[in-house]
Order: structure tokens, then sequence, then C-alpha cells
């Protein structure tokens, strides 16, 4: 069957990507989302597509481009941009594995020990079609004269360590600035646990980085998360609270990343609940709804009405749910106005084939002419 062209069919059995060899259905949609597959597709949300800086082929002509950031940076942007299937549609699904570090290797390769060898981990990346790679110092180099130029490399600067005892949530530099710039990566990555007690030195150091990284024309993509135990009152986890993690956001747009990683809102009212911050009333009644996309698009309108772009994380590895999560997930990315995924344990936790479909049918959403943004 050619599909360099779009072939008509009946609403539900309308082949929604028609050009870049995989195919998704909105039937296959619904079969893995149920009823709420056209909950999330019909909704139209409280804040107007028409606020938004939205992706597209030319986001950085015309975002960044007015930006103070320099014309290696929009290359390097660029380069990103173009790469795997998604290039030159202004989406982006990186492979992100620095949960090595983060979460400890045994914890993360256990599951697929082939792993512990990073060449395997940028081959997923390549054959999986990403855009993008990030990983740590270690990873990244070790076959950086190999691959550096077959994919844009992302280099994680930073980690939280749990060697230790006891246990502490701390962002920590494992890397510089110029290491990345050497290994010829096109971006730095790091991670700010908001509400930490070590929140405020790790926007400094951050903000000292990303201001360098510029500098020298990689991008800067900041893993928003918040971190404190009293985020959660033993009913809900704020930590995916729309309102506090948009604040994330917007702070994460302050120091000047280019991109933002932050987990998917879940629920909404944080700073309410919890008696603390400042907020206002019209966050939660003429903002945000209870629905998904309201709080999707809430967390992209703290990233500068979509300037900087939202990247959703996909989560751990939870078996054979995992597609339906990465499906859903990306969808109402793609609705609120966000600009991708960076889905990591799914997709290594599993054979490298059954990865690479997870991948691609998170691409494949992306790739869809019939799934607008709402």
């Amino acid at each position: 069957m050619n599909f360099s062209r779009k072939i008509v069919l009946s609403k539900k059995d309308k082949i929604v990507n028609k050009t870049r060899k995989g195919i998704i259905m909105i039937n296959e949609i619904e079969d893995l989302l149920g009823d709420e597959a056209q909950e999330l597709l019909e909704y139209e949300p409280k804040i107007s597509k028409e606020n938004l800086h939205l992706p597209g082929p030319d986001f950085v002509d015309r975002v960044f481009a007015d930006s103070d950031r320099n014309a290696r940076v929009q290359k390097n942007l660029q380069d990103i941009f173009d790469h795997g299937r998604l290039g030159g549609t202004g989406y982006m699904n990186l492979l992100p594995v620095d949960q090595a570090i983060e979460h400890s290797a045994s914890s993360a390769f256990a599951p697929n020990p082939k792993y512990f060898d990073p060449e395997n981990i940028v081959k997923l990346a390549i054959e999986g079609g990403c855009n993008g790679v990030a990983s740590t110092l270690g990873v990244l180099g070790s076959v950086a004269e190999k691959y550096a130029h077959k994919i844009p490399f992302i280099l994680k600067i930073n980690h939280n360590e749990l060697l230790s005892i006891p246990q502490k949530y701390d962002q920590k530099l494992f890397a510089s600035v110029d290491q990345a710039f050497n290994m010829g990566a096109s971006a730095i990555g790091a991670t700010i646990y908001f509400g930490s007690p070590e929140s405020n030195r790790q926007i400094q150091e951050i903000s000292k980085a990303f201001e360098y990284a510029h500098e020298l024309g990689m991008g800067t993509i900041l893993w928003c998360y918040l971190r404190n135990s009293e985020f959660d009152d033993g009913d809900t986890d704020y930590h995916k609270a729309a309102d506090m993690t948009g604040q994330a956001n917007h702070i994460g747009a302050t120091i000047e990343a280019d991109i933002v990683k932050q987990k998917q809102a879940e629920n909404n009212g944080g700073f309410t609940a919890l008696n603390f911050g400042y907020t206002d009333d019209k966050v939660y009644s003429d903002l945000t709804s209870d629905h998904p996309v309201d709080l999707t698009r809430y967390q992209v309108a703290n990233s500068y009405m979509g300037r900087i772009g939202l990247i959703n994380s996909g989560g751990a590895s939870s078996g054979e749910g995992d597609l339906a999560d990465v499906v859903r997930t990306s969808l109402i990315n793609k609705l609120a106005g966000g600009m991708g995924m960076i889905t990591g344990r799914k997709a290594f936790q599993r054979p490298m084939e059954d990865g690479i479909d997870i991948l691609h049918k998170i691409q494949d959403v992306y790739l869809s002419d019939e799934i607008e943004v709402a």
C-alpha cells in the first residue's frame, strides 16, 4: 500500500499518519483509551489555542529568532527539531537514560541488561527515530566519536546520587558545560528540584550553566520537577498539580531554558490545599478545570504561552499498560499545545524491538494530521 497520499476512509478508520512509514488509526487510539479517547479529542480548553505559540516547522524562526539566543543556539535547536521521524514537524521525542544515576544502574537496567552497554542506548534512540538522546557524561562520552554526528546529543549535567545514607534528594553537578561542548552536544540538560531545601542553590547553578551553554551555542533543557514531602498531604500528591508544576515551568523559562520537561499534571489546587505560596481564584475557575487537557494547557501557558516548549515525561514502566499510557500522555500533550515527549524506561526496559514500537507510537500521535491542537 502506498502511504504517500491520503486515503479516504470513514472517520473512525481514517489513517492519521500517511507518510512516515508507521501508521496509527483513530480506532486504534479508541481501542487503547476506550471512551476517554473522544472525551479528549473533542474537548475545548479554557485557554484558547489562539493565545499560544504552537509547535511547527518554523518554530525556531518564529519564536527564537527574536530572542537573545545566538545563531549557533538556533542552529543546534533546529538540528534537534529536524532529526528523526518527527523531523520538520516542530515536535520532538527524546530518549532520556539518566536513570542509572537517578535510581541506580541495577534498577534501570536489570529488566534489560543489554543497556548496561551505552552503545545500545544510542542505537535505541537512532533506530527508534528519536530527535535526540539525553544521558550522562559517561554514556555519551563513551561513544561520542562514533555517534555524536549521527544523532543530537543532550548531556545531562546534574544528577541525584542515592548511594549515601541517609539518602538526600539533591541534584549535584556531575559534568560541565565545557565537557558537553567538547563532545559535540547539541544541548545540555539539567534538573532542578523546585521546593527542595537545595533548590535555591540549584537555581543559581543551572542559571549560570544555561547562560554559558548559550554562549557556546548549545540549547538548554530543564527537568522542572517538584520535590518536597510537604507536597503530599496523604490524600493527594501535589507534585503533579497543574498550578505548582506550572510555576516550576515558569521559573524554568525565567532562567532561559529553551525547553522544559515536566510530569504531566494529574490534579490541581496545590497552592490552596497546602495553604502556601500565592495564586488566584481565576486559575481554578477561568483558566483550568479538572479535564486533563486543561491541566496540561496550564503547564504550557506557564511556559511563556508555548514560547518555551513543554515536553512531558513518560514515567516508569508498568508493563502491559505502557503502550496505552504513552499514547494517552502524547495525545494530551499534543492537544494541549505541548512540544512532545521524553520517554525512557517505557522504551529501554523491554526488548529493543518493543522499545522501538513504543517510541514509534508516540511519534505517530504527533505525525497525525487528524489530531490537532484543541
